[in-house]
């Protein structure tokens, strides 16, 4: 089962939500709950890597598994490698309540996975019991609402209220906020006007969907309402989108894979071991240089690098107007994607001059 991740700014499917198809009758029953939620894990990620899409992979773990120790751990990733994926292509949703005694070995193993590379969310946000400081401490790259809380948010005043400050708080602590199973247009257009960019649910796609199929976004039948001058605007990481990355070794041909994969990808970032970006390929200008006389003969089986170009890095700090100056820096790379930093210059993500434009005018 596949869901897709849309960003309501683009319209695009950014990610790809996993889920285990059920066990068949025959197979072996693992009685371990953390057992079986790895493995659940590795078969999401494996019937993933049947599909080829090169978009980000979400899987969904508990967080009573990151505290069965280092083996769990240890075959949790041996597991996801063994399916293609690289640690920086995932994000592993933690999702379950996050009692006193577990807090210790769950910290521990999120620190892990990040230092791997995975990148790490927390499900079930203003529901489950998630102290807050966790949200510091893990340092999250996606914080997933809870969906009866994003549910009954659109008629009770309170808990939109509860919404509106969880997301501030995730701008805050630049990171992605999702809001999941959306069943109607309104609560799709309810969670765009509290601030939230990425949706997923049964509005947007049909239970069969499948990368490269299309998704469904409602449009709002009234003009958006006239924001006061904010002087610099947001912060460039509330414009953040994750990226479709691959290794900086990667061919030419690998990358026109990718890109003939998902329509809706604008760049791929090539990145080294580190998961710095090394340089950047613009969709438009990549498949004009192999659309021409021999151009597929010619570069298919090279190193993409060679038709890349310069990565255009941003801070994750930087407001949204200096961004948007250091776009325009380049008459001939105006709307290249911009590649958004951390403090060690690791890719987190990019963004899309488009969206910055639009949220400046607002």
């Amino acid at each position: 089962m596949f869901q897709p991740v849309v960003d309501l700014g683009s319209g695009t499917v950014v990610a790809v939500e996993a889920h285990a198809a059920p066990a068949a009758g025959s197979a072996p029953m693992r009685f371990d709950p953390a057992s079986e939620d790895v493995r659940r894990a590795v078969e999401a990620a494996r019937a993933a890597a049947g599909l080829g899409t090169p978009l980000p992979l979400q899987i969904g773990l508990r967080a009573e598994t990151l505290s069965g120790g280092d083996d769990l751990l240890a075959e949790l990733h041996h597991g996801l490698c063994e399916t293609g994926r690289r640690p920086q292509e995932i994000i592993l949703c933690v999702a379950g309540g996050f009692p006193p005694a577990l807090r210790p070995p769950v910290s521990t193993a999120l620190a892990r996975l990040r230092h791997t590379g995975y990148l790490v969310g927390l499900a079930g946000l203003g529901a489950a019991h998630a102290p807050l400081d966790l949200l510091a401490d893990g340092a999250s790259y996606l914080l997933k609402l809870d969906p009866e809380l994003v549910r009954r948010s659109g008629s009770e005043p309170r808990r939109a209220a509860l919404v509106a400050g969880l997301v501030e708080l995730a701008h805050r602590l630049e990171t992605h906020v999702l809001a999941p199973q959306m069943a109607t247009r309104e609560q799709v257009l309810h969670m765009r006007d509290a601030g939230v960019r990425l949706v997923q649910g049964p509005v947007l796609a049909p239970p069969g969907w499948r990368p490269g199929m299309p998704v469904t976004i409602p449009v709002a039948a009234r003009e958006e309402p006239a924001r006061a001058d904010a002087g610099l605007g947001p912060r460039v990481s509330e414009f953040t989108l994750p990226a479709v990355t691959m290794p900086h070794t990667a061919t030419a041909g690998e990358v026109l894979d990718a890109l003939n994969a998902e329509a809706g990808i604008t760049s791929i970032v090539l990145v080294d071991e580190r998961q710095r970006p090394r340089c950047a390929v613009d969709r438009t200008r990549f498949l004009l240089r192999l659309s021409g006389a021999y151009g597929h003969a010619l570069h298919a089986r090279r190193p993409a690098v060679r038709l890349a170009d310069p990565p255009r890095p941003v801070p994750r700090t930087v407001p949204a107007v200096a961004a948007l100056r250091a776009a325009g820096r380049e008459d001939e790379r105006v709307y290249d994607d911009l590649v958004v930093v951390d403090e060690v210059g690791r890719c987190l993500g990019i963004v899309r001059v488009a969206d910055l434009i639009r949220g400046l005018s607002r």
